[in-house]
């Protein structure tokens, strides 16, 4: 116990002890000024201008541009730059996924390759509040001779509001007789409408042509998206009007009826219509009643 009071008296009268700090001229020895100091008060003014210049460090390199010499420290434009590239990334990554699910769509209306469960599953969640739909009706006998007139008038009639949001009009892409119906137990997404050779071939919609090219098993096919994520395909043309990025108006011509590819048993239109990926049934959105 003795020892420990002793160890401190030592060590307190060391660091409390005054120490003289004389500055000398060199070539006379003249006594030019002096300091009176202690171990302990050395102590509190190292720790003092210590941390003044730490503190002072990291105040200049925060708040000026010394920091950008550190290595491995990013400057403001390097900064700034990543942050455009993460966002012109994350833009190519949407894009990119966009566009790959539209190639996965035409892949698919090209193909067949569906499941008919998914396809049922999917057949009652279709959007179709915004959709005119043109349902297939017979005509009945009380139906007056204006209203014949009128719905052939209008029947390739391009007055449609474009602008409107609220409705969505399909064309008749062909004139003639139904041969084989929409059926997607066998696969067979479409109706085959049986025409005359090379009879016109028109658009059910406005819309742009992504697909316009030959085929072996259904010769001469056209595909056309439209608005709302809707796509139309129209196989085993003769001849095709439109290339690829063509924008077309509903009505316009774009090929005319054939008998092309080994799958064609005749002059007739295979007519597709497809929304975001999925099949739908065209005599449920066109009359095709002449």
């Amino acid at each position: 116990m003795k020892k420990k009071l002793n160890f401190r008296k030592r060590l307190s009268k060391k660091l409390l002890s005054r120490y003289r700090l004389v500055i000398l001229n060199e070539e006379n020895y003249e006594e030019q000024f002096f300091f009176r100091l202690s171990i302990l008060n050395l102590l509190i003014i190292s720790t003092f201008v210590l941390s003044f210049l730490i503190t002072s460090t990291l105040l200049i390199l925060s708040y000026t541009s010394l920091k950008e010499f550190i290595p491995g420290y990013a400057s403001d434009s390097m900064r700034k730059q990543a942050i455009i590239n993460a966002s012109k990334l994350d833009s190519l990554t949407i894009s990119y996924n966009q566009s790959l699910n539209q190639l996965n769509s035409i892949k698919r209306v090209l193909t067949g390759d569906i499941k008919f469960e998914e396809f049922k599953e999917r057949e009652f969640k279709l959007d179709t509040e915004n959709i005119e739909v043109k349902l297939n009706s017979k005509k009945i006998k009380e139906d007056s001779l204006l209203r014949n007139i009128v719905d052939r008038e209008d029947r390739y009639s391009l007055n449609v509001n474009e602008t409107s949001n609220e409705s969505f009009l399909f064309f008749p892409p062909v004139s003639g007789h139904i041969s084989q119906k929409f059926n997607p137990l066998i696969k067979h997404f479409a109706v085959d409408i049986v025409a005359k050779e090379n009879e016109p071939v028109r658009s059910v919609a406005d819309g742009v042509v992504i697909f316009s090219e030959w085929s072996i098993d259904t010769g001469y096919v056209i595909i056309l998206e439209h608005n709302k994520g809707y796509l139309s395909v129209y196989k085993h043309n003769e001849s095709l009007n439109n290339f690829q990025g063509d924008i077309v108006q509903g009505g316009d011509i774009i090929g005319t009826v054939g008998n092309t590819g080994e799958y064609s048993t005749g002059y007739h239109l295979h007519f597709e219509l497809w929304n975001n990926g999925y099949p739908l049934n065209p005599e449920d959105f066109i009359n095709f009643l002449f």
